[in-house]
């Protein structure tokens, strides 16, 4: 892993993102679904590890908000949903893992459906599929799965309206929102030079970094504290916008806390007045909120599915930006 693999990674997530989109538009991957499950499964259970469960969390959430009985869980769990005809399991192979999916997937084998989403044909958690669903996110170079983490996600929407869960965004078509969401990556990525140092400054702090974010898009913020983890090797962490107050707010009260703040929730307002009193500083992406050291805006970032497929990409650069000062 290297600064320079990492941002070649981001560098080509756009197009990257667009080849998924003209794939998706040509061909329906879970065209198979009906003839494994007949009607609405009673239990829908998502599998993954790392930056494949953040992903997992928020599509099982957009499910539930439906009515679909939809669970996230860890591939290391020991219990999960009891296996069924009734029970669709859907295990997430990016970015590691590989042992506990198999382990957690003997479970079900040949007694519930299983969709597996991998890059590797190959893989041993490629032979439990019942559908496999190639992630196409291309070469991880730098081996964070920045690439792979946003494909999942796109792919996790995609089985979702499948299943009867409606689009949060403006649009119906998976494929098209993952085109406006390029188009603002690549302008966040051509505009770096520009708004990349200032937040960068503005977070800077002995105590590491934070993000926060909304329950529905809190995976932006896990990914991103990931990246910085594993890349840079800095502190970082995530939290729910509204839990900060009774969590992370007693961590601001004795560290220089700086965070990164996703809007959308109910309670910006009274993260930022808490924030500011405790003498914190933080930036915003993808909307404004009063007391904001910079603001960071990109096109469609009033769509939330837009905003769910671009915003992980501004905590990926800034871990990219500090790992180069590193060197």
């Amino acid at each position: 892993m290297s600064a320079e693999l990492l941002t070649a990674d981001l560098k080509g997530k756009p197009d990257s993102m667009n080849a998924l989109a003209n794939q998706l538009a040509r061909r329906d991957p879970f065209t198979a679904l009906p003839s494994l499950v007949d009607d609405e499964p009673a239990g829908i259970l998502l599998l993954g590890l790392g930056a494949s469960r953040y992903a997992c969390e928020v599509a099982a959430s957009r499910m539930r908000r439906s009515g679909l009985g939809a669970t996230a869980e860890y591939a290391s769990a020991a219990h999960t949903l009891p296996p069924g005809p009734d029970t669709l399991v859907v295990a997430v192979a990016v970015g590691g893992g590989l042992r506990e999916l198999c382990t957690s997937l003997d479970r079900y084998v040949e007694r519930s459906a299983i969709i597996v989403l991998t890059d590797d044909p190959d893989s041993p958690v490629a032979r439990y599929a019942d559908i496999l669903v190639p992630v196409m996110a291309g070469e991880d170079r730098s081996g964070l799965t920045c690439g792979g983490h946003l494909h999942a996600l796109a792919l996790l929407l995609l089985l979702g309206h499948q299943l009867g869960a409606p689009p949060a965004g403006a649009s119906s078509d998976v494929s098209l929102s993952l085109r406006r969401a390029a188009n603002a990556t690549s302008g966040l990525l051509e505009r770096a030079p520009q708004w990349l140092p200032p937040v960068a400054e503005a977070l800077e702090s002995p105590d590491g970094v934070h993000f926060v974010a909304p329950l529905e898009r809190l995976c932006s913020a896990q990914q991103a504290a990931l990246v910085c983890r594993r890349g840079p090797v800095l502190p970082a962490h995530a939290a729910e916008t509204g839990e900060w107050s009774h969590t992370d707010r007693y961590l601001a009260a004795i560290s220089d806390y700086r965070a990164v703040l996703y809007p959308g929730s109910h309670y910006d307002a009274r993260l930022a007045e808490q924030l500011t009193q405790l003498r914190g500083a933080f930036v915003c992406v993808g909307g404004g909120v009063e007391g904001a050291e910079y603001t960071v805006r990109y096109p469609g970032d009033t769509d939330a599915d837009v905003r769910l497929l671009t915003e992980p990409v501004v905590g990926e650069l800034l871990a990219a930006h500090w790992w180069w000062r590193r060197r």
